[in-house]
Order: structure tokens, then sequence, then C-alpha cells
């Protein structure tokens, strides 16, 4: 996987934006860690239930239109 560029609010001296590439996959074991170490031992509520469900909803159509 190659690493994803992405703009941060952060401006260079010349004012403009900071540019930086990312890990993306490293980006994601790390959030990874410190969910399990952290949030995974918690329930989930109902409020987080219904935003899987809707992030779930909204893959499947992507997938049906693609």
């Amino acid at each position: 996987m190659k690493p994803s560029v992405v703009e941060s609010d952060a401006l260079l001296d010349s004012g403009r934006p900071l540019r930086r590439a990312i890990d993306t996959r490293q980006l994601g074991l790390s959030l990874r860690s410190v969910y399990e170490g952290s949030v995974d031992t918690q329930p989930i509520t109902d409020t987080h239930v219904e935003l899987l469900l809707r992030l779930r909803q909204k893959e499947r159509e992507q997938r049906r239109a693609g």
C-alpha cells in the first residue's frame, strides 16, 4: 500500500498548505493498538450501533454503484 498524501491545516513559510505522505497502513495499525488498549472493553452505545449500520449501508450503496 502506498502512502497517501494529505493536506494539513499547517502552513509553510510561503503560506502554502503543508502536504505530507502518510503511510495509511501504519496509521491504521497505530489507531487499532490505541483502540484495543482502551475503547474495545467498553460497551457499544445505541448511537454507535446506529452509526455503524449507516456506514455499512453507505458502503453497500457504493459497491452497488461501482
